[in-house]
């Protein structure tokens, strides 16, 4: 599913692997993705970009993705939609993600590369 128009992602993930994995897959699919590697690299991103969709890791270095929703939350940032990415299959950390306003939450288990673009469209629509 190609995008419309060049949306820009920012990606907070710590793994390389697969922060290059889904970079490419979504890179390759028209959007424009910016990189965060840690949570206050994150957090700083959010803050200073602009973004249409915010993919966010739970378990990250320097500070968290429940800290950091709670932070977009609490400070209004946000700018676009945000789905959480994430291993983290656990039903108070998921209610917790929807509190802080979360759109969608995505296993990363579960989710092939191909399906991740296709998420991602439609949060984008």
């Amino acid at each position: 599913m190609e995008p419309e128009t060049s949306k820009k992602i920012l990606l907070v993930e710590d793994d390389m692997d697969l922060r290059t994995v889904y970079s490419t897959v979504l890179i390759s699919a028209g959007y424009d993705v910016q990189i965060a590697t840690d949570g206050n690299m994150g957090l700083e991103m959010i803050k200073n970009s602009e973004w249409d969709l915010l993919l966010l890791d739970i378990v990250l270095p320097r500070a968290d993705g429940i800290g950091i929703l709670k932070k977009i939350s609490e400070e209004k940032l946000k700018k676009g939609k945000i789905v959480v990415l994430t291993n983290l299959n656990n039903d108070s950390i998921i209610t917790a993600a929807f509190d802080y306003g979360t759109d969608g939450y995505l296993i990363k288990s579960e989710i092939t590369p191909g399906k991740l673009v296709d998420e991602v469209a439609g949060f984008l629509v």
